[in-house]
């Protein structure tokens, strides 16, 4: 008689077998999958190591809608996106492999712009106005908060367009970091003064 039909013939329950790392995230793959196919799925996200460490991805339907710093507390961004968009937002990391790709491209040194589509809705008004800017300042090239302002038609909103740069819910897509003081100095950064300096070194290169 072996152990388990001892167990068995004892009257006892039969301890499955671990579940082990691959099994549950081929399980959470399929029920993101169906849930997609189902239209339950709101928000999906993921992760992305890079040289400025690790980035939480997010999209909707609509496209890209959040790219986060380590220091921005990936669970407090997961949190806001929920209650700003929708409760039903899962870790389904495919609709998120075109995003993931071209960051891993753009780091290598092998892309220069984005081509993605992105959902702007976090934010609004002027800053929104800003936002749609910054793709114009081209690659390895900078702008001065003055400059932008002036682009989005506000000449004295220097404060407000460094406010846009210091909210913007798509670093790095949408390129904030390439936005500099008038002396020429980086300025402050959502994702801290080495990774901004790491992003201007990268396409000065």
């Amino acid at each position: 008689m072996t152990a388990s039909n001892g167990w068995q013939a004892a009257g006892l329950p039969r301890t499955p077998p671990p579940v082990t790392e691959a099994e549950l995230r081929a399980l959470r793959d399929r029920l993101a999958e169906r849930a997609d196919a189902a239209g339950l799925l709101d928000v999906a996200y993921r992760t992305v190591d890079t040289p400025v460490g690790t980035l939480l991805l997010a999209a909707t339907p609509e496209g890209l809608v959040r790219v986060a710093y380590p220091g921005e507390d990936h669970d407090a961004v997961l949190a806001a996106l929920a209650a700003r968009i929708s409760p039903r937002i899962l870790n389904a990391p495919r609709r998120l492999d075109g995003a993931a790709r071209e960051l891993e491209e753009y780091f290598g040194g092998a892309r220069r712009t984005f081509d993605l589509p992105l959902d702007l809705r976090l934010a609004t008004g002027f800053r929104r106005l800003v936002l749609s800017q910054l793709p114009g300042i081209g690659y390895g090239r900078t702008a001065s908060y003055a400059a932008v302002a002036a682009a989005a038609g506000s000449p004295r909103a220097v404060r407000a367009v460094g406010t846009a740069c210091a909210t913007n819910p798509l670093p790095i897509v949408v390129p904030c970091h390439r936005v500099i003081r008038s002396d020429g100095s980086p300025g402050r950064y959502l994702g801290g003064p080495a990774a901004k300096q790491l992003l201007l070194d990268l396409e000065a290169a």
